[in-house]
Formats: C-alpha cells, sequence, structure tokens
C-alpha cells in the first residue's frame, strides 16, 4: 500500500514538474517573439507616484536611418482614483534641446474599471506616445516623464498618485 502511495505521488509530482516546464516554455515563447521591440524597460515608482518624481530613461544607440514609435508603458492597480492620467514626457536630444509633450490617457472603462491588459489587479497600458520618430543626433537621447494630475476644480497637482506602481518606456521598430 505504501508502496503505490509512494509510485502515485512521484507521477503527480513529475506531472507538476512537465507542467510547470511546458508554462515555462510557452511564456518564454509567447515574450521572445516581440520582434519590433527594440527597447523596454520600467521603473518601479512604489505604492505611489509623486508629483515631483520625473522618471527618466536613457535610451540605447538607435539606428539614425530607422523609424520608431514610441510608447509609455504603465502599470497600475485598483488604488488609482481617477478615470484619466495626465502625463508630462520631454524628449531629451544629445544636444541638450527638450521637446516637451503634456499627455491625456484614458485609464478606466465607463463603470470604473482598470483598462488594459492582466489577469490581476494590476493591469498594463501600452499608451501611444508618438510615430515614426527617427533619431538623428549622434550621442545619448533621454526621456523624462512625470504625472500632472489634478483633482477637477484644483489648480495644484496630486501631490502623491496612488496606485501607479511602475513606468515603462517602450520604442517599437516600424519595420
Amino acid at each position: 500500500m505504501a508502496l503505490i502511495k509512494n509510485q502515485t505521488l512521484r507521477i503527480k509530482m513529475s506531472l507538476r514538474i512537465r507542467n510547470s516546464f511546458i508554462l515555462l516554455l510557452v511564456a518564454v515563447l509567447l515574450f521572445s517573439c516581440d520582434e519590433k521591440r527594440v527597447f523596454d524597460e520600467y521603473k518601479s515608482v512604489g505604492n505611489e507616484w509623486h508629483k515631483d518624481s520625473i522618471v527618466t530613461f536613457e535610451l540605447p544607440q538607435l539606428d539614425s536611418k530607422k523609424l520608431y514609435n514610441l510608447y509609455v508603458n504603465i502599470r497600475d492597480n485598483d488604488d488609482y482614483p481617477f478615470n484619466n492620467l495626465f502625463l508630462i514626457v520631454s524628449l531629451e536630444h544629445p544636444n541638450r534641446q527638450v521637446k516637451v509633450d503634456t499627455l491625456e490617457y484614458q485609464m478606466t472603462n465607463p463603470d470604473g474599471t482598470l483598462l488594459g491588459d492582466g489577469f490581476t489587479d494590476i493591469k498594463e497600458n501600452k499608451l501611444f506616445y508618438k510615430d515614426n520618430v527617427s533619431f538623428t543626433q549622434k550621442g545619448v537621447y533621454k526621456i523624462h516623464i512625470k504625472h500632472a494630475v489634478r483633482q477637477t476644480g484644483k489648480i495644484e497637482g496630486v501631490p502623491s498618485l496612488a496606485g501607479i506602481t511602475d513606468v515603462g518606456f517602450r520604442i517599437e521598430s516600424t519595420e
């Protein structure tokens, strides 16, 4: 009887290990099929994003003859209290010229549920920033992102934005 239990236990463990390996392999294959990705990085802002906290990304050297699409990535959770997200995104060129954009993104459905991808309460949002961008200057480009969320009728920005956990930046090839 004990021998049968041990064999059954080993078979179950073997099946679990095999199933875990297959799941891991599928996940790796899905993520490695992202052929357009040139740069994709996230930085944690903790449980809240302070209004004076600027998230900066130093971009890799990019082919000056190619065009790229740019995205801001946001990971948020159910603690996010607003429908929209306002961002100030600055693209700093190697010659120190800075192009600043103020952007607005819808973050929830009309019923208040979060938009974005994810199976848990954490959602990932790939937010369009610019398309067909070329990086023709030699040197280091930087992206600076900060939030500019305000409560309706108030001038001062929200001091700490709850529900945002990570801010990312993504570059994709247009080819």
